[in-house]
């Protein structure tokens, strides 16, 4: 049976993912940095996982059972940096967000018997990567001179998470809305 690769995201909404596409489209251009473009702009809730893909169906079936409430806004601010390779756009701390991926990674462990991101020793440190896997060593201190004096920032509601699934790249295989949107105030 065939199996595919699939994450869990929040993919930053519009207008803020052409800009972060732009910086990557930019890097594309300048170093032939291409891995990020790989996926949509985002920030991972769960790490890839394979599951089969007839059983796609029951997989959106079972995250659409999951229940998180709240609202609430992510700050991005400023680019950042994993030496010796990762350069990201940096999301602000939020509780309510580490909140959200603690629930869904204890619903994804038990309800669809997921352990790898139990697993990950590195923790939760939410991020936008621009540029990870194809910096070579060299190039990394000179990206990392240019985009510390760089600024980006944005704001946006959370209005749910996406499930993204491996093709050629990474593709939107269901959003699932929040339950609880924002209200527009006039």
């Amino acid at each position: 049976m065939p199996v595919k690769k699939y994450f869990i995201a929040i993919v930053i909404p519009q207008p803020l993912f052409d800009k972060i596409e732009a910086v990557k489209n930019s890097l594309l251009k300048s170093h032939q940095l291409k891995c990020a473009l790989r996926s949509p702009s985002h920030i991972t809730l769960h790490r890839p996982f394979v599951w089969k893909e007839e059983k796609e169906k029951i997989l959106i079936e079972s995250l659409s059972s999951f229940q998180f409430e709240e609202n609430f806004e992510v700050v991005l601010k400023n680019y950042n940096f994993f030496e010796p390779r990762v350069i990201y756009v940096d999301v602000c701390k939020n509780e309510i967000l580490n909140k959200l991926h603690l629930q869904l990674t204890r619903f994804a462990k038990q309800k669809l018997k997921l352990f790898n991101d139990v697993d990950d020793k590195r923790g939760f440190y939410p991020h936008v990567t621009i540029a990870f896997r194809d910096i070579k060593k060299p190039l990394f201190p000179i990206l990392k001179e240019k985009f510390i004096s760089e600024k980006i920032n944005g704001t946006f509601n959370y209005q749910g998470f996406t499930l993204l699934k491996l093709s050629d790249k990474w593709e939107e295989a269901h959003f699932f809305e929040n339950k609880k949107p924002f209200k527009q105030h006039y």
